[in-house]
């Protein structure tokens, strides 16, 4: 059956209640943080040297939370710097993981503290199971090391300790040839072989603290926590469960069609959020959950991924645009490197959303336009304001958590028969 979207189904704007606590001055929060509790950093000396292990993108405000870090410790005497700790993201070059940075607000001149962006490492120890641990060479360097991320659930397994310190400084600091060693080793192994290496480089003496960050429902940090290296670990899991009780998911289950209308680093790790599409495709384990999605059509690759499309392979229809969006070189060593060469694999693609749609409608065994189960979302980071199509209706009127925030229409498409962006607005 042809539908004519221009028509039929009707769809509406719909608003989540999320959860919402935003911090307002991040700078004065991590400051505070970074303060208490009293005597944390007898152990640093003046004149000591701090690396400080960031670069994983998304993140709310990281720019002021890292400069915030590097100025507590200029002001308390020791002398940090910057090493980027992203594996093998910006094409596994110094030049490109200092781009990165640069597009985060991560500076040299914002921060007021020099970058070490070389991606040397050297083994610094080896799990029972054979597993290499890798750290970069400039951190080894320094006195002390001090991580920044983000805690949250990961896209690809499910375990106590997922996205988060330990993450950082297993396979961040372990720049390309230690994220190589530890996603390869993890086929077998599994992904636990990140806590037991973290806990190996804790041994080290190497890591004065680490610094986490909790995200709220509409992506804003809402907790910053100073953690010490005899806990971090332990208070870790204890955040990633706290992260996931305010994450934001899609309010809805069995979807005909999901619309995502831009996907890329700077949103997922792989573009999407399996955690909110419901759809993950890995040799470490495929898994297909709530919201059980017939068919994925991303509509564009966000301009923050420079270029790198990991995870376009897990959409079923993507626009052209997008197609020529991509930097292959970056989503190919990407893609390998996370052991995940099926993400980097080009779904088929049309010039237009309407025949993206229609591809979509024709293969998902919709027989009915006007009872199709279509939702639209900007990306899987942003999900306060979602479309949804009107065989929802009954759905919205019973979840207290959602409201109407627009009336229902049908799909709206310019001359070039694309949909409109998502309005500013929302």
């Amino acid at each position: 059956m042809d539908f004519d979207f221009a028509k039929t189904p009707e769809m509406v704007v719909v608003r989540q209640k999320l959860h919402r606590a935003a911090i307002a001055d991040i700078c004065r929060t991590v400051a505070q943080a970074m303060e208490t509790p009293a005597g944390f950093w007898k152990r640093a000396r003046p004149g000591q040297t701090v690396a400080v292990a960031a670069g994983s993108r998304g993140i709310d405000r990281i720019d002021q939370a890292v400069c915030a870090v590097v100025e507590f410790f200029r002001k308390n005497g020791l002398r940090p710097f910057i090493v980027p700790a992203m594996g093998s993201h910006g094409g596994a070059t110094p030049q490109g993981q200092e781009k990165i940075l640069e597009k985060l607000g991560i500076s040299e001149k914002a921060a007021g503290a020099p970058i070490r962006s070389e991606m040397e490492t050297h083994v610094v120890g080896e799990l029972p199971s054979g597993v290499k641990i890798h750290l970069a060479k400039a951190a080894l360097e320094a006195d002390w090391i001090f991580p920044v991320n983000r805690v949250k659930p990961h896209t690809k397994f499910k375990l106590p300790v997922e996205s988060g310190l330990c993450k950082i400084l297993t396979i961040g600091l372990g720049k390309a040839r230690g994220a190589a060693e530890f996603h390869a080793k993890a086929v077998g192994r599994g992904f636990g072989i990140i806590e037991e290496a973290a806990a190996e480089i804790l041994k080290t003496g190497k890591v004065i603290g680490g610094l986490a960050l909790v995200e709220d429902g509409v992506a804003k940090l809402c907790r910053v926590e100073l953690l010490a290296p005899e806990t971090m670990i332990e208070r870790e899991k204890e955040l990633l469960e706290h992260s996931y009780c305010l994450m934001a998911r899609v309010p809805f289950d069995n979807i005909d069609i999901l619309i995502v209308d831009l996907m890329g680093k700077d949103i997922s790790g792989i573009g999407m959020d399996s955690n909110v599409t419901g759809r993950h495709r890995d040799i470490a384990g495929d898994f297909f959950t709530a919201p059980h999605v017939k068919r994925l059509f991303a509509r564009d690759l966000s301009p923050g991924s420079d270029g790198n499309a990991n995870g376009v392979g897990l959409a079923d229809v993507v626009s052209s645009r997008l197609v020529r969006a991509m930097d292959f070189e970056k989503t190919k060593v990407n893609a390998v490197t996370a052991i995940s060469p099926e993400k980097a694999a080009v779904p088929i693609h049309f010039e237009t959303d309407l025949e993206c749609l229609r591809v979509c409608a024709l293969t998902a065994g919709v027989e009915n336009p006007e009872s199709a189960r279509i939702v639209r979302i900007r990306d899987t980071k942003n999900l306060e304001f979602i479309y949804a199509s009107k065989a929802f209706s009954d759905e919205i009127g019973a979840k207290p958590d959602l409201e109407l925030a627009g009336d229902w229409g049908p799909f709206s498409f310019d001359e070039k028969q694309n949909l409109p962006d998502f309005p500013p607005c929302l």
